[in-house]
């Protein structure tokens, strides 16, 4: 049980920071390594997927529209949901 509580320690203390440091991004825009540096539970295979969909069928309208690529579904879309832009915020000039 105490190896239990332990894993999970590790791996809640390896997650967070990842969870903290993201940033928004914009899905129609950004490129693969960007996806994959920004947003949890995309690594580089599924950023390289959000890339391809994109140019194949067209931009984003929707977060939950990440989901017509194979292996996203609604907890990716959870988990940074307040990450996701869909276009990119207007400059502060």
């Amino acid at each position: 049980m105490q190896s239990c509580r332990n894993l999970l320690c590790a791996l809640i203390v390896g997650l967070v920071p990842g969870l903290v440091l993201a940033g928004p991004v914009n899905i129609n825009t950004a490129d693969a390594e960007t996806l994959a540096a920004e947003l949890a539970g995309i690594g580089p295979a599924l950023a390289a997927a959000i890339v391809t969909d994109r140019r194949e069928n067209g931009a984003y309208a929707s977060a939950e529209a990440l989901m017509r690529v194979r292996g996203i579904g609604e907890r990716v879309i959870e988990l940074n949901r307040e990450n996701i832009l869909l276009s990119d915020p207007p400059s502060s000039r």
